[in-house]
């Protein structure tokens, strides 16, 4: 591959624009020994504890999705999971070579390293090889990015498409050429796919092309481009119209403290001092101010950041829609701006010494990571489920408090049932509900049991298992645990519960 001409810090103010007045190789020996050396390292952090983390009900859920049959997938997806359907068509052919949590987690890790030189291509089209392999340390040590390296779900490939589809439309807007439009393309159409969210990104993209001063070959190009990727991901946005805001009704309406949380926790989980050192190489970078709007590269990676959130943000008034973990894909837009300011630095001495600070407080923020989560409660399904089939004896029955809480059970489940030797299985209760087939299907990701169908269990099974999760706070539960308390309680007169974290098991037995 000819080694790609990149442009250095002389700009020359053209409308927005930036002519190549000198140039040097973005890859060279050096810069591949490089970006290879701080990749082993970054994936020494992503692999390191990949499985101390419990695996939780999110996950559990991106697994028995994929696990799906074509028919009951196609269906789930259509009525109410299409977003990171990506992720789960590439979990369901991830899952034929391996199924333990370790293997299943290690396809995020792999989107994850591959965002490294994607960043390093995107920061050396926009600046120079100094910014990109800058970007690059900052990317591969923060603990944000790691935390969702380490998760079953599609973030990690959210970031690196956002990454593609932005680098691609920086190569088209300098070079509408029919590769690069064919990978924005691609890029843009499958990290909608990824996640829904992707469509404020290219908002985002849209709006940084309006202050270019553009060709009227590049104007057309970018037109029919989002054109085509408005068709093609037109089933996904009928999905969202049909659907709106109802799948994200969980969602509280944001605070100050809760945008001040994100940009810590997107910065690399270290608090304020991280999040101060990244504002100070964000406002290095785009200084003087008054020269952002001249300067289309910094103007588009600040619209790229803010834009999206400040979006959500302004909508979450009428409805709240936003959560942290959905504006991940701004992480490449921040640690490059960062990495920019950080390249002004002169001297070399301070500019180890800042690079020094911020790598070790993110990597700070990244043990922290390893010994408690940041950004949720995770659930201990697996304890949960484990202690059911520890103790459940033939004749037994299990219900759902809600049918999602079966997903978990599911998953833990087949870990036991492999793990065992032949003919050691124990006891596993009859599920009755959710259940319509001998296996999971579509129909059991939804719905919450009846007291008319509760009511008559005493008769038939001895010990009736419950397993309830996402019911409201114990002095304040919801009308389905209300329900089942009631019922249950009048039909059985003894019953033992036992609490895990976000999940409460309990047996009903006669005495």
């Amino acid at each position: 591959m000819p080694p790609t001409k990149i442009p250095v810090n002389t700009e020359s103010q053209d409308g927005g624009n930036w002519r190549l007045d000198s140039a040097e190789p973005l890859w060279t020996g050096v810069s591949g020994l490089t970006l290879a050396v701080m990749t082993v390292a970054a994936a020494a952090l992503r692999f390191f504890f990949l499985t101390r983390k419990p695996f939780w009900f999110d996950e559990c859920f991106s697994v028995e999705v994929a696990r799906l049959s074509w028919h009951d997938m196609l269906r789930l997806l259509w009525r109410r999971e299409a977003n990171m359907s990506l992720y789960y068509l590439l979990l369901r052919g991830w899952l034929h070579f391996g199924s333990s949590p370790f293997f299943i987690r290690s396809l995020s890790v792999i989107f994850s390293l591959a965002t490294l030189p994607a960043i390093f291509w995107v920061a050396g089209r926009l600046f120079d090889r100094r910014v990109a392999l800058l970007a690059v340390a900052l990317m591969g040590f923060n603990a944000y990015h790691i935390r969702y390296a380490q998760e079953a779900r599609s973030y990690s490939l959210f970031v690196l498409l956002a990454t593609l589809s932005s680098g691609f439309f920086v190569a088209v807007s300098r070079e509408p050429s029919r590769r690069n439009r064919m990978g924005y393309l691609l890029a843009s159409v499958l990290a909608v796919y990824a996640h829904l969210y992707a469509v404020l990104l290219l908002g985002a993209q849209w709006l940084s092309a309006r202050g270019m001063r553009r060709t009227r070959m590049c104007s057309h190009v970018l037109r029919r481009a989002w054109i085509w990727i408005g068709v093609a991901t037109l089933p996904l946005l009928i999905f969202a119209a049909k659907t709106g805001a109802g799948p994200l009704r969980w969602i509280q309406r944001p605070g100050f403290h809760d945008l001040l949380e994100f940009a810590e926790h997107l910065t690399g989980n270290d608090g304020l001092p991280l999040l101060l050192l990244y504002t100070m190489a964000c406002f290095a970078a785009l200084m003087p101010l008054q020269k952002i709007w001249d300067v289309w590269r910094l103007r588009f990676l600040l619209i790229w950041l803010v834009v999206p959130v400040g979006v959500t943000l302004l909508l979450s008034l009428a409805r709240p829609i936003f959560l942290g973990r959905y504006f991940i894909f701004c992480l490449p837009a921040l640690v490059i701006l960062a990495a920019a300011g950080l390249a002004k630095l002169r001297s070399p001495l301070l500019l180890a010494a800042s690079l020094a600070a911020i790598l070790l407080l993110s990597l700070q923020g990244t043990l922290l990571y390893y010994d408690h989560d940041f950004d949720l409660d995770r659930d201990d399904s697996e304890a949960a489920v484990n202690f059911i089939l520890g103790h459940a004896q033939p004749g037994d029955a299990i219900l759902f408090h809600i049918a999602e809480a079966r997903v978990p059970y599911e998953f833990f489940r087949s870990l036991r049932i492999a793990s065992q030797k032949p003919g050691t299985a124990g006891a596993n209760p009859e599920i009755i509900y959710p259940r319509h087939g001998d296996r999971l299907d579509d129909s059991d990701f939804t719905g919450k049991p009846t007291s008319d169908f509760v009511q008559p269990l005493a008769g038939r099974y001895p010990r009736v298992w419950l397993v309830l999760m996402s019911n409201g706070n114990p002095d304040h539960p919801d009308a389905t645990t209300l329900m089942l308390n009631q019922a249950l309680g009048a039909s059985f007169r003894r019953v033992e519960a036992k609490q895990f974290s976000e999940v409460e098991v309990r047996v009903y037995s006669m005495p």
